[in-house]
């Protein structure tokens, strides 16, 4: 059997076909796999990958009017191109599309050539692109029961999964994690980020925070800024007085998640499932122009209170500072929102979207 997967740019759309191909692969060896990205796609998590992976080209096409649109058409005639030539290579039994621009003529070419196809969601609120495909697929799978609401059209096709979660994201003990990060075991560890690309507004919206908290000895920081607030924030933090790590990219994610007592972050559907796995208490700063995306991603942590929302617009404010503070002054409340998963039932995402592809065949 041969599966093909394709993905959209960011770790979002990559993380989860990753972990879903990792999942194939060790389950069936028989199985043969190829994946296919963006030409843009952040090059870290596919370096070092155990199958053929390939790129095709893609550019956003924005709605409004823009002369850049040109050479976004060009460049998506061209990526339709080169899905055809590939489905004609590789020749999949079926194909898996993870969101994003780049799925639709991959999805498209394979269902006029009879293949099977599936196209998975991420986020609670479907995106353009699995909207569009959705009545060209055989089956959807999704990663929030919400995300059926938003999909009634299709609800014989709709499988829910979850969403499948890096093989490398294993829970470890507490302190062999703090020890990872040369961290004490008696503070209170804050782990801050904002997707795979960092954020500049949570970068600096959480320094302000942390620099308003009179006793910094409370805590220690794990901050994931992105490159290109990387070298800004390194300043700042020696100024501060604050036991901080500082990353660009943290390929060791499961010793963050493991070692902190909080996550501040964006509402990312890939973020989430990775927070629910993990248990965690968090504060969710959703990002505002991701078509609704995040914020009805982060109210699934709202709802079962482990999480708490803080608008974008009010990082300008202290609103984040005194939450943080609150929290860490309060033990009792980060055990309360971490036993609410316990209420919660999660989904072994990465079995569960193998085993509806395998359906397929």
């Amino acid at each position: 059997m041969k599966v093909l997967a394709i993905t959209g740019s960011s770790g979002g759309h990559i993380f989860p076909a990753l972990g879903f191909l990792d999942t194939l692969k060790n389950k069936h060896k028989n199985i043969a796999v190829f994946l296919v990205l963006p030409k843009k796609s952040i090059t870290n998590p596919v370096e070092n990958l155990e199958y053929k992976f390939n790129y095709i080209s893609v550019s956003p096409i924005k709605l409004s009017f823009d002369f850049k649109n040109f050479t976004a058409i060009l460049r998506f005639f061209r990526g339709s191109l080169e899905s055809i030539v590939i489905l004609l290579t590789f020749r999949p039994d079926v194909v898996v599309g993870f969101g994003s621009l780049v799925c639709i003529p991959m999805i498209l070419f394979a269902w006029l050539l009879g293949m099977k196809t599936l196209i998975h969601e991420q986020n609670v609120i479907p995106g353009r692109a699995n909207r569009f495909l959705a009545k060209f697929t055989d089956r959807i799978a999704i990663s929030f029961a919400q995300t059926r609401d938003y999909l009634k059209d299709y609800k014989r096709k709709v499988v829910l999964t979850g969403n499948p979660i890096r093989k490398e994201l294993k829970r470890i003990d507490k302190n062999k994690a703090l020890d990872f990060f040369g961290f004490n075991s008696d503070k209170f560890t804050i782990l801050v980020m904002g997707g795979s690309q960092g954020s500049h507004r949570i970068n600096f919206g959480f320094l302000r925070a942390v620099s308003a908290i009179p006793d910094k000895s409370r805590f220690q920081v794990i901050h994931l800024a992105g490159i290109g607030d990387y070298a800004l924030l390194k300043n700042s933090y020696k100024g501060l007085n604050i036991n901080s790590r500082l990353f660009n990219f943290l390929e060791s994610m499961q010793y963050a998640y493991s070692a902190c007592d909080l996550v501040v972050s964006r509402a990312g559907a890939t973020t989430i499932a990775e927070i629910i796995f993990f248990g965690l208490a968090a504060i969710i700063i959703p990002y505002p122009f991701a078509y609704r995306h995040q914020i009805a991603n982060a109210k699934v942590l709202q709802t079962i209170g482990s999480g708490i929302i803080i608008q974008d617009n009010e990082l300008d404010s202290d609103i984040l500072s005194k939450n943080i503070e609150n929290l860490i002054n309060n033990p009792e409340r980060i055990k309360a929102m971490r036993s609410y998963y316990d209420n919660v039932s999660r989904l072994n995402a990465n079995d569960l979207l193998a085993d509806a592809v395998l359906s397929l065949s």
